[in-house]
């Protein structure tokens, strides 16, 4: 009998080898366990409801062939299912391949990452585009490469996830300010003597819907020589006059030093993301940003959705002035019917609710009536401060905004949110 052949004859019928410790597992399950069930009795579980179509501002979701209408992803201009973006997404996966199994610097560079890369450097006006396979990962990227222990960043209190655990992964000196609190924030730039001084916030932060005082933060940073890095994650391609930004609507243009955003939102919904800013700090995070070195490199049919989103950006702003028409419409409205909206005029119309049953139970209910929006809750968001956070595109119509907003008055006036 051959070798291989005998091997197979002793092997047959074999139970599969334990590689765990059932001691260590049933500790692991109950500890596990017992969490997920307070998570659940607090009313704060988030379950994972099933899409079935495309993302669009009409969608199915399993268990149901009844089109809903979406309120709640960040397809801010409604580019997720763009036919021309899919068809030239198409056209490159037949061209390209599916990907390239590679970083970038061993082979896993094309001509059309390279073009991608230059496309956002000219919407952003800057000098340099370095690309990640997210925005989590060009935040998680940055402040370790280019910060040491002589340097200091200021980071506003409530910046995303990322921004935060990219700033615990650098050894300089790390300071959080009160959020959007200027005079906080002058305070301990004036009080450092660090090398390098890094102001790190978000444009728009995401739970809220408000906008960081860039202009005034730029001014900070003038006084202290310091530097400004933003999160253009819920601003890029469709926030100011013509979508370039916090820095645009704030009349700021080009006075940021450092800007990370995605691709993955506005911008075709699909992955990827960015930093762009001077030459010679993206030739560095080539050098020395662990993500970017560590991490595959975005396949092609993702690299075609930026290219196209990227044209379209570049030859009109028409989506972005209907995005900000279609918010000033659902704002308005909603105020006026007697809910609290947070945040200032942008896409992002958190409804406050503050008990985080009541923003589950209110969800499930505008569910009924044909509206998808989700419940938001700790530790997603304060305790206390549960909301149901709309985010408005440019693909939705008018009418389908007004369905949205009789919904909303339908279920408030049930749960007695309002009268």
């Amino acid at each position: 009998m051959p070798a291989f052949s005998k091997i197979l004859s002793l092997t047959a019928g074999r139970q599969p080898m334990r590689q765990y410790s059932a001691a260590a597992q049933s500790q692991l399950r109950e500890l596990l366990g017992k969490q997920l069930s307070g998570i659940k009795e607090a009313g704060t579980f988030k379950a994972e409801r099933i899409i079935t179509s495309s993302q669009s501002t009409q969608i199915t979701v399993q268990g149901s062939d009844q089109k809903i209408l979406n309120f709640c992803a960040n397809n801010y201009l409604g580019l997720a299912n763009n036919p021309e973006i899919v068809q030239y997404s198409q056209q490159l996966l037949g061209k390209y391949g599916a990907g390239l199994s590679s970083v970038r610097f061993i082979c896993g560079t094309q001509d059309i990452h390279k073009q991608l890369e230059q496309k956002i450097s000219q919407f952003h006006g800057r000098e340099d585009t370095i690309l990640y396979a997210s925005c989590f990962d060009a935040n998680a990227g940055i402040f370790e490469a280019i910060l040491t222990p002589e340097d200091a960043v200021f980071s506003d209190e409530l910046n995303h996830a990322s921004i935060i655990d990219g700033i615990r992964l650098c050894r300089a000196k790390k300071q959080r300010y009160k959020h959007r609190d200027l005079a906080d924030l002058e305070q301990q730039l004036r009080s450092t003597d660090a090398r390098l001084k890094l102001i790190a916030t978000d444009g728009v932060f995401s739970m809220d819907g408000n906008i960081a005082p860039l202009a005034r933060i730029v001014e900070l940073a003038k006084k202290y020589d310091a530097l400004v890095f933003v999160d253009e994650c819920h601003a890029t391609g469709f926030f100011g006059a013509t979508g370039r930004g916090t820095e645009e609507y704030d009349n700021v243009m080009g006075e940021v030093d450092i800007i990370n955003s995605t691709l993955g939102k506005a911008l075709g919904g699909a992955s990827g993301g960015y930093t762009t800013g001077p030459t010679e700090l993206i030739s560095f995070l080539r050098q020395k940003s662990r993500p970017y070195l560590f991490s595959n490199t975005l396949p092609p049919a993702v690299v075609a959705v930026g290219l196209k989103v990227m044209d379209m950006l570049l030859s009109s702003s028409e989506l972005s002035q209907r995005v900000q028409s279609n918010t000033q419409r659902f704002r308005q409205a909603m105020t006026k019917a007697g809910f609290t909206i947070a945040g200032e005029n942008h896409p992002i119309c958190p409804v406050m609710l503050g008990d985080a049953r009541l923003a589950s139970s209110f969800a499930d209910e505008m569910l009924t009536r044909g509206i998808y929006v989700i419940g938001f809750s700790y530790p997603v968001v304060p305790q206390g401060k549960a909301r149901i956070r709309v985010q408005i595109s440019a693909a939705h119509t008018e009418s389908e905004i007004d369905q949205a907003i009789q919904a909303f008055i339908e279920v408030g006036r049930s749960l007695k949110v309002i009268k």
